[in-house]
């Protein structure tokens, strides 16, 4: 009889625990990154406590059950933050408490900037990962907190590098107006100021072009404003094999050098090279019986440009933006492999912390050793079911219930032997 209370007595309590677990899951039914509690019961039988010869015995009750969160995936929802971000497969971010200098992982990707310019999470945790210094961003070193420039003013390039791909008609008779063809191209100095360097090509026999390369007398010394200021060595010739392919120079001869000297702007002076050829040796010029135009042009300069916007790109990088275009790579969050999540503790703030029997996390970049991918501008759901914890929530109940019946029943009983021993 004292059996049938101290099972029945478990049983309320395990139930009350499961109770507890379904609350705690509908209560973060709408949390990001939430996992769903599981709730996991055990009997307790004679035999565990010494009694019995290995014959049926009556158990002991159900043992306190064991609370386990399981890591599946949450589905992805697309949202309109620049700094969100999920993990598609296995991971977490890797965070530290701002107060205890605890790390702690999460799958919660709704992060934002804080007033010193940190990349945080929405509960104050800095998020961990590598920062790039001096525009170089190292992800062998070891992780710490991801600072987002605010306000940065980035500094200007002088170009170095310059290619046109263009095409030179084939067709045109030498002498004839059509046989010159000019084309300006812009390029920036130390101190972001632009010049347009102007190239111009004249054919002087069939399959055989001059070039010259001038800048306006304004921009250097010894210049005379209105007047293109030719730049010393930047002349040549270029020869066409039959069929329109740049044969002199030659790939493996040198870029042309274009040196221009006496800015007076006052910055430093400018040396380019002129890429004739692609990286697979390809030519960038060609002579066929077509038009003469540029299809295209680069220049690897940059002016003074103004930080307008930062946000993630898939992978996890942190991208700065500038009033010039220009995207740049800050940051880059780091991902945590743990082979066993089911271990860890949760510790609130959508975190958790590693426990006894957790193995070391690995911490890298995404997509790699097994850790998911950054997908930006989404986030990961709960894995709550709201169905499955209805239905979890009746079965609880039930239980208490019938245990609640077991305990009356035992009662009622007991109080009929006592009467029957007073009697």
């Amino acid at each position: 009889m004292f059996t049938a209370f101290s099972a029945a007595l478990t049983g309320l309590s395990a139930n009350e625990v499961g109770i507890d677990a379904v609350g705690n899951n509908l209560a973060n039914l709408n949390t990001t990154g939430y996992k769903a509690e599981t709730v996991n019961f055990y009997d307790l039988v004679a035999q565990s406590l010494g009694l019995g010869n290995g014959q049926t015995s009556v158990g002991l009750g159900t043992g306190k059950p064991t609370v386990v969160q399981g890591f599946t995936q949450g589905a992805i929802q697309s949202t309109n933050g620049a700094l969100d971000a999920a993990i598609q497969g296995d991971g977490f971010f890797v965070v530290q408490d701002p107060s205890s200098g605890a790390i702690q992982y999460s799958r919660a990707g709704n992060f934002q900037v804080d007033a010193n310019g940190d990349l945080v999470t929405a509960t104050g945790q800095n998020v961990q990962g590598w920062t790039a210094v001096a525009g170089v961003l190292n992800t062998n070193g070891s992780i710490s907190d991801i600072r987002i420039p605010s306000g940065t003013l980035q500094a200007p390039v002088a170009t170095q590098n310059l290619s046109m791909d263009l095409n030179l008609n084939a067709a045109v008779t030498t002498g004839s107006p059509d046989a010159t063809f000019s084309t300006p191209i812009n390029v920036y100095d130390s101190l972001g100021n632009v010049h347009t360097l102007t190239v111009t090509f004249t054919q002087t026999a069939a399959n055989t072009w001059s070039y010259a390369v001038s800048i306006p007398g304004a921009d250097v010394t010894g210049g005379t404003a209105g007047t293109p200021f030719p730049i010393a060595g930047a002349t040549g010739t270029l020869n066409f094999d039959s069929n329109g392919n740049l044969t002199t120079p030659a790939a493996t001869d040198p870029p042309v050098a274009i040196a221009v000297t006496g800015l007076t702007d006052g910055a430093s002076d400018l040396n380019i090279n002129w890429s004739l050829y692609n990286p697979d040796g390809t030519s960038m010029i060609t002579q066929y019986a077509s038009q003469t135009e540029v299809s295209s042009n680069t220049q690897d300069g940059t002016a003074a440009a103004q930080l307008t916007h930062v946000a993630l790109s898939n992978g996890g990088e942190v991208v700065a933006q500038f009033s010039d275009g220009q995207q740049v790579t800050v940051g880059q969050l780091a991902l945590a492999s743990i082979r066993n999540p089911e271990s860890l503790t949760a510790v609130g703030d959508n975190n958790f912390q590693v426990s006894s029997q957790t193995s070391i996390p690995a911490i890298g970049v995404p997509n790699t050793g097994g850790r998911g991918q950054v997908l930006a501008g989404a986030l990961e759901s709960s894995t709550v079911d709201i169905a499955q914890e209805f239905t979890s929530m009746i079965s609880y109940q039930s239980g208490y219930q019938a245990a609640s019946k077991v305990i009356t029943t035992a009662d009622t009983l007991t109080q009929t032997v006592i009467n029957l021993i007073q009697g």
